[in-house]
């Protein structure tokens, strides 16, 4: 885009700051942003960046156009109320990046008929590696759908679902994601320890053999399960070691977790959505 809306974020963590170092690094002004936080010392560094910073969150709703929600889902509503004179003044796009808060809570807490785009990123944004599932209220306009995607896309892919509903599948395939794939990291080179390798050498085969599976996977025409099958010999070394797992039921163990952590995203959709 030529054209930069500004966007002022509401919470200046890990996860605004993967954000705004995505923008920058694409080319957005850093004049154009705004950051906020009630600890003025947090905000040195991105000041000394270019951004304009506030300890005050209505001073930035009033010159933006997208306002990122970037705090804690516990404090959201703390946050959100005393704005919705400025939000309702100025009738920004609101984007947030909190697990769990409905955007009808959003919503009610900033006082109704506001635009509204929530989206579930991920951890690997850190490294502009992210993969972010968005999902639009019925007051954003197509002009606001482009302006959130410019925003997620800074730091990896954003793709839109067509519900909420989704967006909880969504927590659970990529927004968790990340931790799921760690955890098969972990136990591949304990697995890798107790068969004889030291610590040293069994991590950084683990650890490369998963970046080059993800690469092959990203470049390659063919789906994952094509992949594997080329890789699995008839009665060789890797047919035993799938044929373990499938035996052991992996694909429904993955299936359980993923479950609960989808039930665990509509839990917290209703306890963090009360009024």
């Amino acid at each position: 885009m030529t054209d930069y809306p500004t966007l002022a974020f509401i919470g200046a963590g890990n996860m605004a700051r993967a954000i705004i170092g995505g923008l920058l690094a694409n080319g957005y002004p850093a004049e154009q942003i705004w950051a906020c936080e009630p600890d003025a010392s947090r905000l040195e560094d991105l000041t000394a960046l270019g951004l304009k910073t506030s300890t005050n969150n209505n001073q930035a709703v009033l010159a933006a156009d997208v306002v990122i929600l970037a705090v804690k889902p516990q404090i959201m509503k703390a946050v959100l109320e005393p704005l919705t004179e400025s939000v309702q003044q100025k009738q920004p796009l609101i984007v947030s990046v909190a697990a769990g808060i409905p955007a009808e809570s959003l919503e009610r807490w900033l006082g109704g008929n506001v635009a509204i785009v929530r989206c579930m990123p991920n951890t690997p944004a850190l490294v502009q590696q992210g993969a972010s599932g968005l999902v639009a209220n019925n007051r954003v306009t197509d002009t606001q759908r482009v302006q959130a995607e410019q925003v997620m896309t800074a730091t990896g892919i954003a793709l839109w679902v067509n519900s909420e509903a989704e967006l909880d599948a969504v927590t659970a395939v990529s927004g968790s994601g990340p931790a799921y794939y760690f955890l098969v990291m972990e136990a591949m080179i304990e697995a890798g320890m107790k068969l004889g390798l030291s610590e040293e050498v069994a991590t950084q085969l683990t650890l490369q053999t998963a970046r080059g599976a993800a690469t092959m996977a990203f470049d390659s025409e063919h789906p994952p399960a094509e992949l594997r099958r080329r890789v699995t010999s008839p009665n060789g070394t890797t047919e035993r070691a799938i044929n373990s797992y499938e035996n052991a039921g992996l694909r429904q163990v993955f299936m359980d977790g993923m479950q609960a952590c989808s039930d665990r995203s509509v839990e917290m959709a209703t306890e963090l959505g009360k009024d």
